[in-house]
Order: structure tokens, then sequence, then C-alpha cells
């Protein structure tokens, strides 16, 4: 048996956060929810071959079977609750958070195509950035680990898996950055649940790319970003890879500006 599966899916983000005034645990907080629109064209094909054995005269008898399916799905994926604390220490920042995925996105455990999960799951983690802004050198990385509910239509539930998001950059002005992304996937612990028909069956994927990011003034009050970045995925097991392009578009309050003497 043999099977290709393809998938396109363009999806739009949309993040608010709002961050507390007063500090917390020493802190920056803030809280936020995620959620998107999104579009996914999912195609399957394979292929199946074989022998029945039947009573002789007959003997041996070959087959072969050909399934090709295709779906496309327009909705709204999950929604995503956010809560973090950040610490600045001149050129080291530190941050933790939490979250979650509420399952009310477009699924359908029969569908080739969805955009939500169909379960619910609970992330937490923490991470790291040193930004000097004399010589324009950056480093981020942010590591977690996401332990994820049953998902009760197909009563299968995916192991605990381990993330990592990383991120080097050079300011070559005080506006413009390049430099390069990447990501680690890894399950570290088995899937379960009654509807499991594969075992353990343990995933993980690496990426690595390319980013460009630019910032700008959008009005006396208003800091814009704006962020371009792909990954090229490599190292699968039992799970798709490909490529991956993300554009992003952030407003935040501009930084008070400085009294000048008269």
């Amino acid at each position: 048996m043999s099977a290709n599966v393809h998938a396109t899916v363009d999806l739009g983000l949309i993040n608010a956060t709002y961050t507390f005034g007063t500090p917390i645990f020493g802190g920056l907080a803030s809280v936020g929810l995620l959620a998107f629109p999104g579009y996914n064209d999912t195609s399957l094909n394979g292929r199946v071959d074989g022998v029945v054995t039947l009573p002789p005269p007959i003997g041996s008898l070959p087959f072969s079977r050909s399934v090709s399916l295709n779906q496309s799905t327009v909705g709204f994926g999950d929604l995503y609750p956010q809560a973090a604390i950040r610490w600045n220490q001149g050129v080291n920042n530190f941050m933790t958070y939490a979250t979650g995925d509420i399952p009310v996105g477009t699924y359908n455990s029969r569908d080739l195509a969805n955009l939500g999960t169909g379960h619910g799951a609970i992330d937490s983690g923490a991470g790291y950035t040193y930004l000097n802004p004399e010589t324009g050198h950056e480093f981020s990385a942010v590591a977690g680990f996401t332990y994820n509910f049953l998902n009760r239509y197909t009563q299968y539930q995916n192991g605990v898996d381990f993330h990592l998001d990383w991120a080097a950059s050079q300011f070559l002005t005080k506006q413009l950055l390049v430099g390069v992304v990447g990501y680690v996937y890894r399950e570290i612990g088995c899937d379960g649940g009654s509807g499991d028909r594969v075992g353990c069956f343990q995933s993980q994927v690496f990426s690595a790319g390319p980013q460009i990011g630019y910032s700008f003034p959008v009005s006396e009050s208003l800091l814009g970003y704006v962020n371009l970045k792909a990954y090229g995925e490599f190292g699968a097991e039992n799970r798709p890879s490909g490529a991956n392009v993300w554009l992003t578009f952030a407003l935040t309050p501009a930084p008070p500006r400085q009294a000048t003497k008269d």
C-alpha cells in the first residue's frame, strides 16, 4: 500500500493582547486571545496491491485498487488564550507563558480537511532573548511542552510533545533586521486512547529558514512592525513536511518621547 497526502493551508492569524500597567511578580504581564480564519485544501492519492488466495483451480488472484480524494474547507480554527510575564535585565530578557487550545474550530472526524484539532490542549514554557542595542545582535529561544486531551470524536489522544522556536538576527539599522529562524518539534509521549490503532506513533520535524523585519512609526502613538520569515522542514518522522511562509504585522504603543530642555 502506498499513499500521498498534499495540503495547502492559508491562515489569517488575529492576536489581541492586553498588557497590564502594574507589574506582576516584578515583570510585565499580558493576556491575549489568538483566533484565525483559514482555508484548507487537502488531497489524498493511494494505491493498494495484493493477492487473494482462492480454492483450486483458480488459485491466487492479484488485485489493485486506487483511491483519489480531495476536499476544501473554509472556516475558523480553534481559540488560543494566552498569558505571559516578561522580565528585563539589561541585554537579557526572560519570559514564561501559558496557553491552551479551546476546540471550537471547524472540525469533523470524517473530513479530510479541517481547521480545528477536535481536542483541547494545555501548553506552557519559558523563553530567553539576548538583545544588545549597541551591536545589533539578537538571539531568542522559546521552549515548551504541550499536553493534549482526548479527542472525543475519535477516542484518540496525542502524546505530550516538546517544541522549541529559535531566531538569530542582526539589526542593520535601528529599524531593519535580517536573520535566520527555525523550530524543533518532537513528541516525547506515546499516543493512546481506545481509538489508537497504530501504537506509540511518535513524530518529529525540524526546520530552518531566513527572516527579515522592519519597524516604522504609524502615528505619534503607534509603532508598526512587519516581519517575513520562511521555514524549510526536514527530518520528519510520522509527520508531513514541506515549507511554509509567515507574514506578520503588529501594532504596539510607541515608547514615550523624552522631554527636551529649552
